[in-house]
């Protein structure tokens, strides 16, 4: 167990993960249920996954699981390097200005784990499909234009 704790929390210090590493698409996927849904329920964290595994799946989004989280607009900065600009990207959590790095880590194993089980297609879909959620305290201008699907814990899902 401590070898696993000890190697996932090395693959953080390598972000953003791409699919083809080892573990990429789950480590990617439980980056954004750590950081978009740790505070909710366990339904609420597998249909934050949900909406991933959606949008991989719909021809408006990225083709892979790391595409779609780390979706943003990028700009270079003065030493070369694309980083994600500031309020523009798909998850919130991504380019906030924040670290990316988890900081607890029973949280961030029981997001690995719901990573996990979701890509082995363990839960079936209750977002019924969804590709758009946004928190209960904001209304995104994009929200009024969509059909609302369900609401699990403080998030309300969309297609």
């Amino acid at each position: 167990m401590i070898k696993m704790v000890a190697a996932i929390a090395a693959m953080a210090f390598a972000l953003p993960a791409n699919a083809s590493d080892e573990n990429g698409d789950r480590f990617c996927l439980a980056q954004n249920i750590y950081f978009e849904s740790a505070n909710q329920s366990f339904a609420g964290r597998v249909a934050v996954a949900n909406v991933v595994l959606n949008r991989v799946e719909d021809d408006q989004f990225p083709s892979t699981v790391c595409d779609v989280v780390y979706q943003a607009e990028m700009k270079e900065n003065w030493r070369g390097n694309l980083l994600p600009v500031l309020h523009r990207c798909q998850f919130s959590w991504y380019c906030d200005g924040k670290s990316d790095l988890p900081t607890d880590s029973k949280t961030w194993m029981e997001a690995f784990r719901i990573a996990g089980m979701v890509l082995a297609f363990e839960y079936q879909d209750i977002t019924e499909g969804s590709l758009w959620y946004h928190s209960d305290t904001v209304e995104p201008y994009w929200s009024k234009h969509l059909s609302l699907v369900t609401t699990i814990d403080n998030h309300l899902f969309y297609n």
